[in-house]
């Protein structure tokens, strides 16, 4: 699967886009399957990548069980190899309510990567499009192809903006 997702703005935390409010988040590890409604209004398949052996990680503002984004990764070859990022839909583009979930998932996965001992290193496979993209803004390098990583200085860097406090 391509990874597509536009980082929307890379903030702090989330940010309520009608107030400028920073919001503290968290995450999970989804451990329900995935069902037709859980998928309604998402543009992936999130049970197709389930059955495929990845994760699901889902992130949350605190207090509140509402998913503001998804990614699902697993461990491979010494890295998280992710599959699909996305935004919830309530926070698709300029009318989104959160902005900062697609550049916070991505600090998810270097997060994940670390506590499996791969320092931080997150693969994942770009539209073709969004490469340079993603190296401006995710710090992101090129594999080959489409293919690009996260190496541990810019896993770092995703960390300090979105995990560690």
């Amino acid at each position: 699967m391509e990874v597509d997702i536009l980082i929307d703005k890379f903030t702090d935390c989330l940010v309520e886009r009608d107030t400028g409010d920073q919001v503290e988040t968290e995450y999970r590890l989804r451990k329900l399957p995935i069902r037709p409604a859980d998928d309604k209004g998402w543009k992936f398949d999130w049970g197709k990548t389930e059955r495929k052996g990845y994760r699901i990680y889902e992130l949350f503002v605190t207090g509140d069980d509402t998913v503001q984004g998804r990614i699902s990764l697993r461990i491979d070859g010494g890295v998280a190899d992710v599959d699909i990022v996305e935004t919830a839909p309530h926070n698709y583009g300029h009318a989104g309510r959160y902005q900062g979930v697609g550049g916070h998932l991505f600090a998810i996965a270097c997060q994940i990567s670390i506590e499996a001992g791969c320092d931080g290193f997150v693969a994942f496979t770009a539209k073709s499009d969004l490469i340079a993209y993603y190296k401006k803004v995710l710090h992101a390098q090129v594999a080959g192809g489409q293919r690009m990583y996260i190496d541990d200085v810019a896993a770092d860097i995703l960390l300090e903006k979105y995990i560690r406090k």
